[in-house]
């Protein structure tokens, strides 16, 4: 089983590209396990068709302890396995605890146990490694790939580069590698040509560029992948192209992050900071 983390800048699409990438997987005939860590609890909403998940961290507030593993797992699109850590009361306690408390939990009930027979298990980790908690796919060697998705936008490459420090942190004691950059376009000029130069500058490479299209909103507004949801559309396509580049990758590196001048001078080369 291959696990895999999915991390990037807040807001840069890293649950919809998680999902549609998953979608093509188990279209792929991939078993597939995907965790949301998350507190909105929408990682797994698509592969749901829109179903509001019960989170772990609310099934231990109001049941206890003694829960089993179909309390906290739900099947979804193409027979993905859903699961949604959830986070604290709003105001109280520390949102990465509920990726601690919910991996911990997964694992002590078997959800990781070769008689599931997954060949994946996704994390969709929020925004940036800013905490322990979120940094636990990396730290602690839940994951063994880490892919950033990332833009041409300046804060969305100051994240992956950030996120990249994160990983030579604990690529010793985790084990874990970078796998690429997955470009969700945002339709910034020079965008390609610059995260493949980023990828480059940093020892990966960009996995994939998915472009910008309106499709994607569509299915959301359907709450569905848009695999699921137009599977003839170009933009299904993409995601089935990025899940079998993915399933193929063999670049695993610890990557070489970017000072911040060097980073700056990136930007300036391609005309965003202009």
């Amino acid at each position: 089983m291959r696990k895999i983390a999915i991390y990037g800048k807040g807001g840069i699409g890293k649950s919809t590209t998680t999902q549609n990438t998953v979608a093509g997987l188990a279209e792929m005939g991939m078993k597939v396990m995907v965790v949301g860590c998350d507190p909105k609890a929408d990682s797994t909403r698509l592969l749901l068709g829109g179903l509001a998940q019960r989170t772990v961290l609310d099934t231990l507030r109001e049941e206890g302890e003694d829960v089993d593993l179909a309390t906290i797992l739900k099947d979804g699109y193409g027979g993905v396995s859903c699961v949604e850590s959830g986070g604290p009361e709003p105001g109280v306690g520390c949102a990465g605890r509920g990726i601690i408390t919910s991996i911990t939990l997964l694992e002590q009930l078997g959800a990781y146990h070769e008689s599931r027979k997954l060949d994946y298990a996704f994390y969709d980790v929020l925004g940036d490694v800013v905490c322990g908690g979120f940094a636990m796919p990396i730290r602690d060697g839940k994951a063994q790939e880490i892919y950033i998705v990332v833009s041409g936008e300046m804060m969305a490459m100051y994240a992956a580069n950030n996120i990249c420090k994160g990983i030579v942190k604990y690529a010793d004691t985790g084990g874990v590698r970078l796998g690429g950059l997955i470009c969700n376009s945002r339709k910034v000029d020079n965008e390609r040509e610059m995260i493949e130069e980023l990828a480059k500058a940093i020892g990966t490479q960009m996995i994939h560029f998915v472009p910008r299209d309106n499709m994607v909103q569509r299915a959301e507004i359907n709450r569905k992948t848009v695999i699921e949801f137009e599977p003839t559309h170009p933009q299904a396509d993409e995601y089935r192209a990025l899940a079998r580049k993915i399933d193929q990758n063999k670049m695993f590196v610890i990557p070489k992050p970017l000072s911040m001048e060097e980073l700056e001078k990136l930007l300036v080369t391609f005309g965003i900071a202009n």
